[in-house]
């Protein structure tokens, strides 16, 4: 019995050993940037509420306009 708790507590640290060297493996690589890789700067300023509720309302009129003529041709 003595002899399972020790291999329990080796499969724990080895397990542990490797989670540990497997994220710092990744997470170097992650840490390096690929000099050819673009980058997204989006600047746009907030839609006002009003502004999203329009949006919304527009959405939602395409949405039915899309279902009514899909209802349509079945």
């Amino acid at each position: 019995m003595n002899v399972l708790k020790n291999f329990e507590a080796l499969f724990v640290v080895a397990a542990t050993l490797t989670c540990g060297a497997a994220y710092a493996l990744t997470s170097h690589n992650a840490v390096t940037q690929d000099p050819t890789m673009q980058t997204v700067v989006v600047s746009a300023k907030r839609m006002t509420p009003e502004q999203k509720l329009q949006s919304v309302l527009e959405e939602r009129a395409t949405m039915m306009a899309a279902e009514s003529s899909k209802a349509g041709t079945i």
